[in-house]
């Protein structure tokens, strides 16, 4: 008892809280849903009539409720148990009937729960596509209704709803069948009717499937039944349809005509009448569609919109090519315009866009004057002085007519009329653009592209919501490049192009334009005198660094793809090459080119091919670096080239390493170049690390004397200043030439001359012990191998005994009379050797 009486406050509440808007549709469906259920838990086994028949009410409306938000699946379960429900409340009420009129009353209750049980099924199976069975539910509730005649409208509208939905989902089968029942269903009882202009409507709808179904099988049912439904009650829309199937059926001009007639004094509006008529234009009936069209102005004397009419005859007259008829109708309506029979504003908006329609087309067929002749009637209905877009838009056009007509006075007036409507205009600037162009006037030609540029960075608020897509400005500046370059005017197409390279998004239409600039720039630069071939050469520089910057980009385009990235960065490496091995008389550029063509080069697969290009640009450009370092510049400008030079050589020594694995390389100097770079840009900038670095060479086997002799030069170049590398450096040279088997006595002598220099600086007298043993040792070197050959240069004998008896000049000064002595015998030892020059140091 409990739970009856909770389920039963539940329902009530539900009720209550939904009518108050609390809860929504699908919320109540759940709680009818949970209060049904707990009434069926209760049930007993012989239950009260009014239990039965609240059972059958609560299950009723909680299957309607879960029809009606589109649950038809849950509805099921308790619509047959309403039915079930019904069945026992029908036996149970026969039980306690006293005669036949009893038994009668009590049916005659039952049936108005069960035609409702079973339209809310017909609903339920309906939405779940099941056509048979829903056809039976109906079919049962139209038995019915001969006792319960006041439900007809209620299941003729179902039917009609049943009808339409089919209709929707292109079934016209069932939605024939659904819309004919609904209009029997509502012949049955005139009384409960839906009415006539439901009954129309639902025929309507009836020879609308027809129709669309397959109007050649079914015409004569979709004829029947627009028939019908405009007997029931005449309406415009069975008028269009009644002529819409009559022209598809190909019916004669009288048999249309007579339709017309039929609706004669039908109240319709303009619009329905005017698309009457464009309806039996559109379909080739000239003759009834004038006739009718030319009858519209009687029926609306006094209305505005008259000019509709006219503008439809214009429309029609032209897709018919009679062009002449429109011609004197147009030149009637101008004349109208200023006798006081204006057209309304709308409909003189349209008018222009039939002009310029017109226009447009003998524009695309090169018939410009007769284009002139449209946009004439067009500019007719302007007024002298009125400033307005569209008349600066219609000014251009026409001018673009004249351009081609070579009437190019004309044009500019017409340009000038354009400025002065709208001056703020791309358009306008572009029409400029191409008389200049045309005149060969290369400066306003300049001025108009700038103008044209900067109007593509902040186009005007008015051609904002004109254009109609955002390329608009870059279109109008490619056009721009273009037109100057059929007309051979270099300077005007680059302007043009540097501009367009600014504002493209399209990368494709981006690296041609930039391809285009290089080509155009190259050719110019080797014409011109060496200020103007710099500017053309850092403008050169530019464009490559746009290309890179771009190709960095580009990979967020899908329409760009890899592949197509990697041929344009192979086209603008390329040439950054080619721009660097020219400029041999100009480091700078050289270095700066081939930086940009390793930069591009990154965007392209790593081949080998690739690599040794990679590794050749990064070493000029540190050759470059270290060459600009070496001249006078001030010390912060030295080290910032020299720094630059190892970050170049870093990357430089990395791809070397990939490089190696791909091949042999073992006659490439590329070790050797990487080694005295890094070398000079180090002990240059006084890189701690010098030491750590020269560990390693020292070790290496092969390295060359020569490599050895450049090293030990470079350790004393200033700024650097390294003199035991320095020596480390020569005595190892002169181990290696000692080690040959036929010495190199002219090597010797030199890196022996310059160890001597470095360890005995001329004009020192006070010298450590060590020191001048150390170079009493390379002197009897030098003795040593003099005296082994005869291919010692003479002049480097000479200096040796010059050098060692002057040493022991030096240590006589200081009182050192025994080293004085030894120093002065090993330089008359060194004498003996000397050839033509022994006499005269005798």
């Amino acid at each position: 008892l409990q739970v009856e009486e909770s389920a039963v406050g539940l329902w009530n509440w539900t009720v209550t809280k939904h009518t108050g808007a609390v809860i929504n549709d699908e919320q109540r469906a759940k709680l009818r849903f949970v209060a049904c259920r707990l009434i069926c838990f209760c049930e007993d086994s012989d239950p009260p009539e009014g239990t039965i028949r609240r059972q059958i009410l609560m299950s009723m409306k909680t299957g309607k409720g879960w029809i009606d938000i589109g649950k038809s699946g849950l509805a099921d379960g308790f619509l047959e148990n309403a039915m079930s429900s019904i069945e026992k409340l029908y036996t149970k009420l026969r039980k306690g009937s006293d005669g036949e009129a009893d038994i009668q009353m009590h049916r005659a209750d039952v049936e108005k729960s069960l035609f409702k049980v079973l339209s809310y099924q017909a609903e339920s199976v309906f939405a779940q596509g099941d056509f048979q069975k829903a056809m039976m539910c109906v079919q049962r509730c139209k038995d019915m209704l001969m006792k319960l005649p006041k439900e007809t409208c209620y299941l003729s509208i179902l039917c009609y709803n049943f009808g339409v939905e089919t209709y929707e989902w292109k079934r016209y089968e069932q939605s024939s069948f659904w819309l004919s029942q609904s209009y029997d269903i509502g012949k049955m009882d005139m009384k409960y009717s839906v009415g006539k202009e439901m009954q129309a409507k639902v025929l309507r709808l009836l020879a609308t499937t027809y129709f669309e179904w397959d109007c050649s099988l079914y015409l004569d049912k979709a004829l029947k039944a627009i028939s019908l439904a405009n007997q029931e009650n005449l309406h415009p829309a069975g008028f269009f349809l009644k002529v819409k199937i009559l022209l598809k059926s190909g019916a004669s001009d009288e048999d249309i005509n007579s339709a017309l007639a039929e609706f004669k004094h039908l109240e319709m509006s303009l619009d329905f009448c005017l698309n009457t008529a464009k309806l039996l234009l559109e379909h080739g009936r000239e003759s009834v569609g004038f006739d009718f069209l030319k009858s519209v102005p009687e029926r609306f004397e006094s209305s505005p919109d008259l000019g509709k009419i006219t503008l439809l005859h214009i429309e029609f007259l032209l897709q018919n090519k009679r062009e002449l008829l429109a011609k004197q109708k147009i030149e009637e309506v101008i004349i109208g315009h200023y006798t006081g029979k204006q057209l309304l504003p709308e409909a003189l908006n349209q008018l222009h866009i039939i002009l310029w329609d017109r226009a447009a087309k003998h524009y695309e067929e090169k018939s410009y004057s007769e284009a002139l002749h449209w946009y004439n009637y067009s500019v007719s209905f302007y007024t002298p002085g009125q400033i307005d877009q569209n008349l600066a838009k219609l000014q251009r056009n026409m001018a673009s007519c004249y351009l081609h007509l070579k009437q190019v006075d004309k044009a500019k007036e017409a340009v000038k009329q354009a400025e002065r409507c709208d001056p703020n205009s791309i358009f306008t600037k572009f029409s400029v653009y191409k008389i200049a162009v045309m005149e060969n006037d290369t400066d306003k030609a300049i001025e108009a592209v700038i103008e044209m540029g900067k109007l593509a960075e902040k186009p005007s608020e008015h051609e904002d919501k004109l254009r109609m897509d955002k390329n608009t400005g870059s279109n109008l500046l490619s056009l721009a490049a273009q037109i100057a370059l059929e007309n051979d005017q270099q300077i005007v197409a680059i302007k043009a192009l540097e501009y367009l390279s600014e504002h493209l998004q399209d990368c494709r239409q981006l690296f041609a334009a930039l391809k285009c600039l290089v080509h155009l720039m190259l050719s110019k630069v080797t014409t011109e005198n060496a200020g103007k071939r710099d500017e053309g050469i850092n403008s050169i520089m530019t464009y490559l660094n746009l290309a890179h910057k771009k190709l960095a980009e580009s990979f967020t385009e899908e329409k760009f793809t890899g592949d197509m990235r990697i041929l344009e960065a192979h086209w603008f490496r390329k040439v950054a090459w080619n721009l660097a091995v020219q400029f041999k008389d100009s480091p700078e550029k050289m270095r700066d080119f081939f930086v940009l063509s390793f930069k591009l080069s990154q965007f392209c697969p790593s081949d080998k091919a690739v690599l040794i290009a990679q590794k050749t640009c990064l070493l000029m450009a540190a050759a470059v670096d270290l060459e600009l370092g070496r001249q006078q510049v001030t010390p912060s400008e030295q080290m910032e080239l020299f720094s630059q030079a190892l970050q170049h050589l870093q990357m430089c020594k990395d791809i070397w390493k990939v490089l190696k694995l791909t091949g042999d390389f073992a006659k490439d100097p590329t070790d050797t170049l990487l080694l005295l770079y890094e070398f000079e840009a180090r002990s240059k900038l006084n890189d701690p690390t010098l030491h750590n670095l020269m560990e390693s060479v020292w070790e290496q086997p092969q390295i060359e004397i020569k490599t050895l002799e450049i090293i030990a030069s470079l350790a004393m170049e200033s700024p650097a200043r390294y003199p035991v590398l320095c020596k480390k450096a020569l005595k190892s040279a002169l181990n290696l030439l000692r080690k040959q088997a036929v010495i190199d006595a002219v090597k010797f002598s030199k890196c022996l001359h310059s160890l001597i220099n470095i360890s005995l600086p001329t004009g020192l007298t006070d010298l450590d012990t060590c020191v001048l043993q150390e170079v009493w040792d390379y002197f009897e070197d030098a003795l040593s191998v003099v005296s082994s050959t005869d291919a010692y240069p003479e002049m480097e004998i000479l200096w040796l005994m010059t050098r060692a008896w002057n040493t022991g000049i030096f240590q006589y000064t200081v009182g050192k009379y025994k080293e004085a002595e030894q120093w002065c015998g090993l330089g008359m030892r060194f004498l003996n050797h000397l050839g033509s020059l022994k006499k005269s140091y005798e």
